[in-house]
Formats: C-alpha cells, structure tokens, sequence
C-alpha cells in the first residue's frame, strides 16, 4: 500500500519477487528492513551549510582531520558546483536552497551503498512518524514488485479502500501516477508520490492483462491492520502479520484470544511478505510463543553484543510458520526463533535474509537519518543477512492457481503439515 512504516515501525527492503497471497491484508512490501531500538536521542545542531563559488587549484591539499570529508577542498568544490548550476541549469529557478541541502546529505549515506541506511526530510520524518501508528492518508493499496517484469505492482487492497472502491486488483503493473512514470522509481518513491493530503485525487494509469487501465481515487485515511485472524477447518487458527508496528502487540494478543475463544487445536502463522519491523513489538510477540530464554542477539561495530530475551510462555499449540521470500528482518527474527527453538515448522520458500539493524535518529531540525548499527543472529546464532532462513517444508506458490481460483498451494501443505502435528 502506499503505506511505508519504519523504526518502531518497518523499513523495508525493495525486492523483487513475487509476494503470496495475503488471505487478510495488512502492510506493504517495499522499502528496507527492520530497525532497532528506540531511535536515540535527539541530536542537536546540523552540518556546514556555507557554500558559495570558486575552487581550490587540483592538488591543494585538504585541511579536514580525522577522515573527513568536509574539507576546504571539498566545501570549495560544491560551492563552484552550485555556482555553476545556478548559472546554467535550465530549471535552476524552481530549485529551493533547502532541496540542494536536502541533496547532500542524502548523496553522504547514498555513498555507504548500504540500502538501508537513508537520510529523511523533515517531511519524510513526519511521515514515518505518521507509518509507525498504523494510520495513513492515501488509497489503501499494497505495492511490491512483478518478478518478472521488475514493474511496481498492486498486491493487495485494504478493505473499504479507495483502492478497493476504484477497482485495483492483485497484479495490476503500475505505470504512472499523475502522469509521471514510476516504472524505474524506488517503491518507497512511489509510495510518496500516491499518498497525500485527504481528500485530494491521484490518478493511476495500470496495466491489467495487458491492457491499459486510468482510474482516479481520492485519497482518504486508511486504517491498516497488522494483525487478522480466522479459524478454518479441523479447528486450525490462521493468524496473519503482516508488520510489526506499534499496534501489533496488541492486536496480536485480540486475535490471539479470540482464536483459543474458539477453541483452536492448531494455529497456522502467517508470516509471508513481512517485511519486519519494531524489535521490541516483535520480541514481545515472540513471548507470547517461545520458551523462555533469547528471542535473538545483535552485534555491533565494536563486537559488543545486546540479547533481546523473553520470559517464555505456556504455548501449548501444534505451530507452523509460512514464510517466503519476501520475509524479512524481524518476521525472520521469529520464525528463526521458532525453528531454532523446535516448537513449530516453517512451511514455504527461503526468507529474504535481512540479518543488519539500523537506528533511526530525529534531529532537532525536524529531519533525521537511519543506519545501519548491528548485525543481529537467531535464537541458534545464524547469521542469516543475505542467506535467508531455509523452511523445514518447502513448497512453491503456484501463482497461476492462486489468480485462477484463489488456491493458496503453500497454505494448504502447511494445513496438511499441521494436520500431522495435530495427530
């Protein structure tokens, strides 16, 4: 959905494969990992911001300490830099002073080559602050990426949407969003260019089966669920996540008590497309299921380790975990703890493998950044960053199936899986 949710909230992870069927919809797929902590504390004071023309001749030495690279070269450079832009560049008139800032300081964590370490706007920073509550102002439509085609595509729509209302369907390519096209734009800028103030109309141009599809919505706030539950035949329970966001503790625990109300014999968790989250909402969750002992452990630059633990639960149910390639971060952080820990089995295909962590961090001027602090182990020490977690069944999801008649071939195998554990 247009919906993009990070520090104690998701950053997610642009990715590009094919995303299972969400029986309950609840996030988006997008954008980059899962984050760590709190955020920090509040950093005060900014960069240097005093550029102007003129350039040092080639092989003047620099005069920064310490590695940096805000030197007297450097700060000469772009001031020559912006000098010539603003003389010749054609549309250099409707480009603010703060947007060329802006453009800075996002080049320095671009140079990391680290995805998940960006720099935000004030705007952007309000915004995730907006994502970290579940509520949001846009069409209510889940955005990932066709594997195939590697074109933005429609995964899903929330429930009484403008999305649903306007007619968007799974699969749907999108093309352009006012006109502009965002084919080769990063979701999470996509995302941006779709949401906006309520009440206001974005027009999508989409591919559908090869035909064009122009549709105008108006946007709305849309309330996104992270947590949905139901029970299915044989009194299985399926409860799906689809991020771990400030809410879904507690909607884990409503639909979690509403499910033994009804006095489930098995559960089916349903971790497909999560694209992570907040640690501590995960590790919280994760209470609710594990034995006592570590959730998992981070470590940091310095080798030094942080475990993130639970007091364990009485949880007596048969558990299997679906997962797919799009799992990611901190949905990894509990099916692998669930592996590790032996009381479930992981039921579908091999997890994304986002094994770092970042920090985000608000500056006083209403901006902030994220950065990547740790790498983080499972509850059995993986390291499973760019490797992924391997399911103890693996099955496929026959997408042509599931567009003709709404099979779910990967839940199905996990009801058969947990059909035997229920014996």
């Amino acid at each position: 959905m247009e919906k993009q949710s990070y520090q104690e909230a998701s950053d997610r992870v642009q990715w590009g494969r094919y995303e299972a069927p969400r029986r309950k919809r609840g996030a988006l797929w997008f954008v980059l990992g899962a984050l760590a902590g709190a955020g920090g504390a509040v950093i005060a004071g900014g960069a240097v911001m005093a550029w102007g023309s003129g350039l040092f001749p080639a092989g003047k030495g620099a005069d920064g300490a310490g590695g940096t690279v805000i030197t007297s070269q450097t700060t000469e450079k772009i001031r020559a830099l912006e000098s010539y832009i603003d003389q010749f560049y054609l549309e250099s008139d409707s480009i603010t002073q703060q947007q060329k800032a802006d453009g800075l300081y996002k080049g320095l964590f671009q140079s990391l080559g680290d995805p998940y370490s960006v720099y935000y706007t004030a705007e952007e920073m309000a915004q995730i602050e907006e994502d970290t509550e579940g509520v949001y102002y846009g069409i209510g439509a889940y955005i990932g990426t066709d594997e195939v085609t590697g074109a933005p595509m429609i995964t899903g729509v929330i429930k009484a949407s403008p999305a649903e209302s306007g007619g968007l369907m799974d699969g749907d390519l999108l093309y352009k969003v006012d006109d502009e096209d965002v084919s080769s734009l990063s979701l999470d800028e996509i995302v941006r260019r779709i949401r906006g103030p309520e009440g206001t109309v974005v027009h999508l141009s989409l591919y559908r089966d090869g035909e064009l599809v122009e549709v105008d919505l108006t946007r709305a706030q849309v309330n996104s669920p992270t947590v949905e539950s139901e029970v299915l035949e044989d009194g299985i329970g399926y409860l799906q996540i689809t991020e771990f966001d400030n809410v879904t503790v507690g909607q884990f625990e409503e639909n979690m008590q509403s499910l033994r109300e009804q006095g489930i014999k098995g559960l089916v968790l349903d971790l497909r497309n999560n694209p992570g989250g907040n640690v501590s909402a995960v590790t919280k969750i994760a209470g609710e299921i594990l034995p006592k002992g570590l959730v998992f452990y981070m470590e940091d630059k310095a080798g030094s380790r942080t475990e993130y633990t639970c007091d364990g639960a009485d949880f007596d149910l048969p558990l299997v975990v679906l997962v797919n390639g799009n799992s990611a971060s901190a949905a990894e952080i509990l099916s692998g703890a669930v592996q590790d820990a032996g009381i479930g089995k992981l039921v579908g295909t091999q997890t994304f493998g986002k094994g770092v962590v970042q920090n985000l961090i608000p500056l006083s001027d209403g901006t902030g950044f994220k950065l990547t602090v740790a790498g983080y182990f499972t509850r059995g020490g993986k390291d499973i960053n760019k490797v992924g977690i391997k399911p103890d069944v693996e099955v496929e999801l026959d997408i042509d199936k599931y567009r003709e008649d709404k099979t779910d071939t990967q839940l199905d195998k996990a009801l058969e899986v947990l059909r035997e554990e229920m014996k």
